[in-house]
């Protein structure tokens, strides 16, 4: 095995479920975890159909990176949490939900109150979601998704039409409430909760069950990977497949964005991460799990390097994954060898915090645990990049009068 010369990720904290005498593994689950997009909450399922919502602001204090540098991580159990319950108003309150099932996905999403309803005939709805509506929902094990309001913990709306477990939800991050629900049933579903949230669109196309789905930042595209090797973009205006990623050898089980939407990575159990342009659907950079890269045929099967989740950070440069070899790795985007590494037993789920400086995982106990993302300053150049590839797609990149190197380096070909 290769040996890496790199350190140790910064553990600050975790929060811990109470395990009770007849508490056995099955059902304790944390297959999701998600931050508020405002960084206002950190939402996690910490198994037996229970959902947590914390401030975020809270969790940082208890872990003491509010105070000086080196403060000694804490551990946050769910008995300390609710004795805090009672807060003065104004401040964000926590919530323990029970969602009747248990609980796969999650996702948060907020209104922009300009972004109109896709729905034509509009003249009368249930609901009316404000500025200041912050909303969870929640996909079960049913096959219902269930809609909160995250300041008050009360049940908005119940979506049914799923006929198997909903495995994953998320968003769309332009305030239109669109909601995309991933299931064993094998489909991808479009729900308008701007229009009391009606069922919008049936995306069918995977043979097999769905695990994962997210949105590019400007909504336009939807990236969906399941139990196959294949990568799905769809295209969320026509809602019409795009084209398909080939490259993995073994079921893609995560998948996310760059905050510019130059990025796709995408996670699987053939033991890599594959960083793709999504617009030429052409494979930039493969993050290997397991040295010397396995064959085909090890990769397809089960090699105890299964990759469970891939979280893009919000600075563009850093990406993290949980494999089955109880590691957290966190990698730069330029380089093939992970920056930082942190053991994690039985990790499931992995998600950056808004501002990019903490990673979350949860565990199959129920639990999650917190590391500070690497630190470095981004150059000038990259910046430049991220702001320009948030408008252009490389296709017009690469029509640019500009030098091939400045080219290939605003295409991510040099990484």
């Amino acid at each position: 095995p290769l040996i890496y010369n790199l350190r140790k990720a910064k553990f600050i904290g975790e929060l811990l479920v109470p395990v009770a005498p007849f508490d056995q593994k099955s059902g304790r689950e944390n297959w999701t975890v998600a931050f508020a997009p405002d960084g206002s909450y950190f939402a996690w399922s910490q198994g037996h159909r229970i959902v947590k919502l914390v401030p975020w602001s809270k969790c940082l204090k208890k872990f003491g990176e509010e105070g000086p540098n080196g403060a000694v991580p804490q551990q946050l159990s769910r008995q300390n949490i609710d004795r805090g319950t009672v807060v003065p108003d104004g401040e964000p309150r926590e919530h323990s939900i029970d969602c009747g099932d248990i609980v796969w996905g999650l996702a948060f999403g907020s209104s922009v109150p300009e972004k109109p309803s896709r729905c034509v005939n509009i003249e009368w709805h249930r609901f009316k979601f404000g500025q200041d509506q912050l909303l969870l929902a929640t996909g079960l094990n049913n096959g219902r998704i269930k809609i909160w309001d995250v300041y008050n913990g009360k049940l908005l709306l119940n979506l049914m039409d799923h006929t198997d477990i909903v495995r994953d939800l998320t968003f769309a991050p332009d305030g239109s409430l669109v909601l995309v629900s991933a299931s064993r049933d094998k489909t991808l579903r479009v729900w308008d909760l701007k229009d009391d949230g009606n069922m919008v669109k049936v995306l069918r196309g995977h043979q097999n069950w769905v695990y994962c789905s997210a949105f590019s930042p400007d909504s336009s595209v939807l990236c969906s990977v399941g139990a196959g090797k294949s990568v799905f973009l769809w295209d969320m205006d026509k809602y019409s497949l795009i084209r398909k990623l080939e490259g993995h050898h073994n079921d893609v089980v995560s998948c996310e964005f760059s905050p510019d939407g130059a990025l796709l990575a995408t996670a699987s159990y053939d033991t890599r991460v594959i960083v793709w342009d999504p617009y030429m659907g052409t494979m930039l950079l493969e993050l290997a799990h397991l040295f010397p890269p396995p064959s085909p045929i090890f990769a397809g099967g089960a090699n105890d390097r299964w990759v469970r989740s891939v979280a893009f950070c919000h600075d563009g440069r850093h990406i993290a994954s949980i494999t089955d070899d109880r590691m957290v790795r966190f990698w730069s985007i330029e380089e093939k060898s992970p920056q930082a590494i942190a053991p994690i037993t039985n990790g499931l789920c992995c998600a950056f915090s808004t501002d990019g400086s903490v990673l979350a995982a949860g565990s199959r106990d129920g639990s999650v645990h917190f590391w500070a993302s690497p630190n470095s300053i981004a150059s000038l150049q990259h910046l430049c990049r991220m702001a320009l590839r948030r408008v252009m797609p490389t296709q017009q990149v690469q029509a640019l009068p500009i030098p091939s190197l400045i080219r290939s380096y605003l295409s991510y070909q040099i990484l």
